[in-house]
């Protein structure tokens, strides 16, 4: 059950920068409007969202920046509010990709702050924040189209989530236990929901990039020196969004439940059972072993995780 973006709505988490931002160009390109959903924009989004500022036509999209933390569930709730009030409602929904993490550093006693939050802030960001927003979406989506009833002719899907999962999620390194954790239980998540498409038309899936050039990377030289370029490679923004805008118009092959990974060139479905996993070189940052390193030398300091 695809849906043509054309002439559609689409949320998209984390639209202000890298991966989230080229699916916001895609599908504007596509004549799909888009409400983006980030804590800031970067200039490159901020131009992109004052080109389609003008009011919607038949032929010609809208874009509109909320501003929007995502760890807060409130504020998730009136992405689709807006939605509905700027467009009628929503048909697509792009779940971001979210930053590293440093499970090295815990909370402190002496941070009073931390410790009263009771709480991995990346794990909010990464796996709570897409369930929500999935919870969110398929609600949406009922409201618009009841269950019970026909979809209106002519329409082929009540809607579609799209989620940024990582090629992570079948990796571990011990430094980013909990971005790897989060990955792998997103994209569980999304395989969990593949029965609701052809029971409900509505189509949860993901992609799972590798090393994508985005300023997540590119902004942070502490990262960079995980990357070797004579043999690691890049992955550009674009191709993933391509990959995601695939997840929502194609017919065959991208039913619900379906991870797709992303690498330079190509991409490949991951496969639940007996996946041989990713070995392109892009999935393994050649400065990996420095890194664990630094977690073994990080553990000597007296008092460490207190």
């Amino acid at each position: 059950m695809a849906l043509s973006v054309s002439g559609k709505v689409a949320i998209v988490a984390g639209g202000g920068s890298g991966i989230s931002l080229a699916f916001a160009r895609q599908l504007l390109s596509e004549n799909c409007s888009v409400i983006i959903a980030d804590l800031s924009l970067r200039p490159e989004a901020s131009e992109l969202v004052s080109q389609y500022a003008d009011k919607r036509t038949a032929d010609r999209p809208q874009a509109l920046f909320q501003q929007t933390d995502v760890t807060s569930w409130k504020q998730l709730s009136a992405l689709f509010m807006t939605a509905s009030q700027e467009f009628g409602g929503a048909d697509i929904a792009g779940v971001f990709e979210p930053p590293f993490s440093n499970f090295w550093a815990p909370p402190s006693e002496k941070d009073a702050e931390a410790m009263d939050e009771s709480r991995y802030k990346t794990l909010d960001i990464n796996l709570a924040h897409p369930i929500r927003c999935t919870q969110l979406a398929i609600a949406h989506f009922l409201a618009r189209y009841p269950a019970d009833s026909p979809l209106p002719p002519g329409l082929h899907s009540r809607g579609v989530v799209i989620h940024v999962s990582s090629a992570a999620a079948q990796e571990a390194a011990l430094n980013v236990p909990l971005y790897d954790a989060s990955k792998a239980g997103l994209s569980h998540f999304v395989r969990a929901l593949g029965a609701l498409e052809p029971r409900l038309g509505i189509r949860v899936n993901a992609v799972a990039p590798g090393l994508i050039k985005t300023p997540l990377w590119t902004d942070h030289p502490e990262k960079l020196k995980l990357v070797d370029e004579t043999v690691n490679e890049w992955v550009m923004p674009e191709e993933v969004a391509r990959a995601m805008l695939d997840c929502v118009q194609s017919v065959d092959e991208n039913v619900g439940g379906t991870i797709w990974e992303v690498g330079r060139n190509r991409t490949r479905k991951v496969e639940v059972f007996h996946d041989p996993g990713p070995s392109s070189p892009e999935f393994s940052s050649a400065g990996i072993r420095s890194a664990y390193e630094d977690v073994f030398q990080t553990l000597k300091k007296p008092g460490w995780g207190k």
